[in-house]
C-alpha cells in the first residue's frame, strides 16, 4: 500500500486527519485503536485535536511552547486540544530524538510552523472542495473553517476525513508575525495544573500491576567490578524477591523501594576496585597542573601569539580551576522496564529517547524496533537524563526478571556518587597588553577530560568574541576514568567564568572600567554589545550603591543566544551574599516570553551553586559527597532578586534553557573582587578563599 492510499484508507476507516510523514500498516491499526501515531497533529470527528510533543518536558515549558507554535499556525482552538508524548520515530528527530543543547525551539521552530501550516492548508482545501469555492475565499479560526462569502462554518472535526485525502502541500503559506495570535504571548503553561495537583506522570510516580522494585549497589570506585558477594542476609529480609549481580554491581529486587534500598546495604560485597582506586582531587590537580605546563593540541590559532607576547608592554598570567560537578536533579534517576522474549517497554523520564532505545537494544540484543520508549515527565535533567547508563542498568535488571515489570530507583547518594559529571577543568591564561593597557595577545591552555562532541572542552574560550588580534587556545584531554557528560551549558559552564574573570583581570591591572573595557573589545559584535549595554543600564552601572555592596559584570554568547548579567553582592566575614542579578537576553524570536524569563531565572539559580557552594571531591577513587549536606544546592533564602530583560528580535530563535548559566559565576565573582580586591580563581568561592 502506498502512502497516499494508506492516508485515504485511514481517513475512511477512522474519520480523522493525521498529519505526519511515513506511516506503516501497524500504525494504521494503531490509529483505529486510538494509539499514538507518527504525526504532530491529529483531528478526530469530535473536533478533538491532539498535538504530539516530540521533546521531553523537564520544567522548561516545552509542552506549552511547542503547542503554541503548532496551534498558532494551524489555527487550533487553544482551549480545546490535548498533548501526548510519542514513541521514537525518525520524523521526531534525526539523528536523535531528544531534548538537549537547548534545541527544542531553535531546532524545530521552522519545521513545527510548517507542519501547522500544512494542516491548516489541507483543512482549508477540504472545505473549499466541499463548498465548491476557491480556497482564497476560506479562512480559519479556533479549529473552524469559515467561508468568508457567507460566513458558513465547518469544524476541523467535520472536515478531518476529507482533509486526509488532500495531498500534503510541500510549501504551505506561513503566517506573518503580524498574524500570530499565540507565538509571542504567554498563555498559562499547560503543565502547571498537573504539576500542582500531583497528576503529572513523572517516572517516580509510574506504577503498573505486578510491578516490583529494584536498587543496585555499585562499586564505589569507577570502573570497579564485583569480585564476590554474599546475599544471605539480604535475601532473608522482608519483601526481597531476588539478589543477583549485573554488569557493575549487585541488584536487589523487592516488593517496594524501601525494602530494595535497605536490602542492598545488607549484601556483603568484595570489590575489584580496578585501576582508578588511586584517584583523588589532590592528585588530579597536580596532574592537570603538570599538563598545563606543556604545549597542548591546538584548538584555535589566530595571528602570532608568541611574537605579540614578546613585544607586549605588560604580561598577565593566571590559572583558573573548577571541580567536577554533579547534575543533581531533584527527581532521582529511575526507569520502569518490562522485558519479554520479543519486546522491551520502558517508562522513563529521558532527555534522549533514541539513546534510551539504543541502550535497551545493547542490553537485550533485540532490534531497536522491538523497544518502545514511553516518555514521562522529568523532575529535572540538566544533561544527566540524556545518558544511557541508568537505562542500560534498569534493562539489565528487568532482563533477569523477564516477564515482570521492574522499577529501578536510585537514591540521592547513588546519584551524587555515580553521576556522569561535568569535568574538572584547569586553565592557564597568558595575556599581553600594549602601553595603553589593551590586549594584543591571549594564550589559553585548557586541561579537561574529553567528552561529547569535539570542541565542547574549549567552547567559551576557543570561540571568544573579543577583538584580540593574536589568540591561541590549546587543550589537553586526560582520560582519568571518571565518567563525564554534558552539564547545563556544557563547556561554557566553566570556560565562560574563566574567560570573563580573566577579562576583568586585564581591565583591573590597567585601571579600566570592566564595562568600558568590554565595550571596546566587542565593538564589532552588535548583539553581544546590546545585551551588555542593556544589562548595565538596567543595573545602574556606575551609579552609587548602598554601603557594602558592589557590582560585577559578565557576558556570553552560547546556544544561539546572547546574555549579559550584572551581579550585586556584599561580602561579610568571607560569606558572599548575592542581593540582585540583572540580566539582559537576546534569544531571537520569542515564542513564550514568560517561559523565557523562567528559564533565564532557572539558569541563574543553577549557576550560583558552582560559583559559591558546591563541587565534587574524590579520595581513594571515591566521591566523598553523599547528599545535599555535602553537595549543597542554592537554597530559596539564598536566591537573589532576579530581573530579566528580553531584547526584541526577529532573528532565528536561540536557546533559553542554558543561556544564562555561564555568565552567572563570573558576574558574581567579579563583584566579589570589587568588594574584596581578592580574585577567586578556584571555584567555588569559599570563606577560606576570601579570608
Amino acid at each position: 500500500m502506498n502512502r497516499r492510499n494508506f492516508l485515504q484508507t485511514t481517513a475512511t476507516t477512522t474519520g480523522g486527519l493525521l498529519l505526519g510523514f511515513h506511516l506503516s500498516a501497524d500504525e494504521a491499526a494503531a490509529q483505529a485503536n486510538g494509539a499514538e501515531l507518527n504525526a504532530f497533529i491529529s483531528v478526530t470527528p469530535d473536533n478533538m485535536v491532539t498535538l504530539q510533543i516530540h521533546k521531553s518536558e523537564m520544567g522548561q515549558g516545552v509542552t506549552t511552547s511547542i503547542s503554541q507554535i503548532l496551534a498558532d499556525e494551524a489555527d487550533i482552538d487553544w482551549t480545546k486540544f490535548r498533548t501526548e508524548f510519542p514513541g521514537v520515530k525518525p520524523v521526531y528527530g534525526a539523528p536523535m530524538m531528544g531534548t538537549y543543547g537547548s534545541l527544542s525551539i531553535r531546532g524545530s521552530y521552522a519545521s513545527l510552523r510548517k507542519t501547522g501550516a500544512q494542516a491548516r492548508a489541507m483543512l482549508m482545501q477540504a472545505a473549499a472542495t466541499r463548498w465548491n469555492v476557491p480556497v482564497t475565499q476560506i479562512r480559519t479560526e479556533n479549529s473552524t473553517v469559515i467561508n468568508t462569502a457567507n460566513n458558513a462554518r465547518l469544524t476541523y472535526g467535520v472536515l478531518a476525513a476529507d482533509a486526509a485525502r488532500v495531498p500534503v502541500p510541500a510549501n504551505p503559506t506561513l503566517k506573518t508575525a503580524a498574524e500570530f495570535k499565540l507565538i509571542g504571548t504567554s498563555p498559562k503553561r499547560l503543565d502547571s495544573v498537573m504539576k500542582s495537583n500531583g497528576t503529572a506522570p513523572f517516572g517516580m510516580d509510574y506504577k503498573m500491576p505486578g510491578m516490583l522494585y529494584a536498587a543496585v549497589e555499585r562499586c564505589p570506585v569507577f570502573e570497579g567490578k564485583v569480585k564476590t558477594f554474599d546475599a544471605t542476609k539480604a535475601k532473608a529480609m522482608a519483601g526481597v524477591k531476588d539478589v543477583f549481580s549485573i554488569g557493575h554491581g549487585v541488584a536487589v529486587v523487592a516488593t517496594n523501594t524501601w525494602a530494595a534500598l535497605q536490602a542492598k546495604k545488607a549484601v556483603t560485597i568484595t570489590w575489584d576496585e580496578g585501576p582508578r582506586a588511586g584517584n583523588s582531587t589532590v592528585n588530579l590537580r597536580k596532574m592537570f597542573a603538570d599538563l598545563a605546563a606543556t604545549p597542548g593540541q591546538s584548538a584555535q590559532n589566530n595571528g602570532n601569539v608568541d611574537t605579540a607576547l614578546a613585544g607586549a608592554a605588560r604580561k598577565l598570567e593566571a590559572v583558573y580551576e573548577a571541580p567536577y560537578l554533579s547534575h543533581a536533579p531533584m527527581e532521582p534517576l529511575n526507569a520502569t522496564v518490562l522485558v519479554t522474549d520479543a519486546k522491551v517497554d520502558i517508562w522513563v523520564g529521558t532527555q534522549i529517547q533514541t539513546v534510551a532505545r539504543q541502550a535497551a537494544a545493547a542490553a537485550t540484543g533485540l532490534k531497536e524496533e522491538a523497544i518502545d520508549i514511553h516518555t514521562l515527565y522529568l523532575g529535572g535533567g540538566f544533561g544527566r537524563r540524556g545518558g544511557e547508563d541508568y537505562i542500560h542498568e534498569a534493562v539489565e535488571v528487568a532482563k533477569h526478571m523477564k516477564g515482570t515489570p521492574i522499577k529501578t530507583v536510585w537514591s540521592r547518594e547513588d546519584d551524587l556518587q555515580h553521576d556522569t559529571y561535568r569535568p574538572m577543568s584547569y586553565t592557564k591564561f597568558t595575556a599581553g597588553l600594549d602601553a595603553e593597557g589593551w590586549p594584543v595577545a591571549l594564550h589559553a591552555r585548557i586541561v579537561s577530560p574529553p567528552f561529547g562532541q569535539p570542541g565542547v572542552q574549549t567552547e567559551g574560550i576557543r570561540d571568544m568574541k573579543y577583538a584580540i588580534p593574536n589568540f591561541r587556545c590549546e587543550q589537553h584531554s586526560p582520560d582519568v576514568g571518571i565518567p563525564v557528560s554534558y552539564w547545563r551549558s556544557v563547556g561554557y559552564s566553566q570556560n565562560t567564568p574563566f574567560m570573563e574573570s580573566f577579562i576583568d583581570e586585564m581591565a583591573a591591572v590597567t585601571n579600566k572600567d570592566p564595562l568600558e573595557f568590554r565595550r571596546k573589545l566587542l565593538a564589532t559584535q552588535p548583539r553581544m554589545l546590546a545585551v551588555l549595554n542593556l544589562a548595565a543600564e538596567k543595573a545602574g552601572w556606575g551609579k552609587p550603591l548602598p554601603a557594602g555592596r558592589f557590582r560585577g559584570i559578565a557576558v556570553v554568547n552560547n546556544i544561539g543566544s546572547y546574555n549579559a548579567q550584572v551581579a550585586e553582592v556584599s561580602v561579610t566575614g568571607g560569606k558572599v551574599r548575592v542581593h540582585k542579578i540583572v540580566c539582559a537576553v537576546d534569544c531571537g524570536v520569542v515564542v513564550n516570553p514568560a517561559i523565557v524569563v523562567q528559564q533565564i531565572e532557572s539558569g541563574i539559580v543553577y549557576g550560583l551553586g558552582p560559583a559559591l557552594k558546591h563541587g565534587i571531591t574524590l579520595d581513594k577513587g571515591r566521591v566523598t559527597n553523599t547528599n545535599f549536606n555535602s553537595y549543597d544546592p542554592t537554597r530559596i533564602d539564598e536566591t537573589p532578586q532576579i530581573e530579566v530583560h528580553i531584547i526584541p528580535s526577529t532573528a532565528n530563535p536561540g536557546g533559553a534553557g542554558e543561556a544564562s548559566t555561564p555568565a552567572t559565576p563570573p558576574a558574581v565573582l567579579n563583584a566579589v573582587y570589587a568588594a574584596t580586591k581578592k580574585r577567586v580563581r578556584m571555584l567555588p568561592a569559599t570563606a577560606a578563599s576570601l579570608a
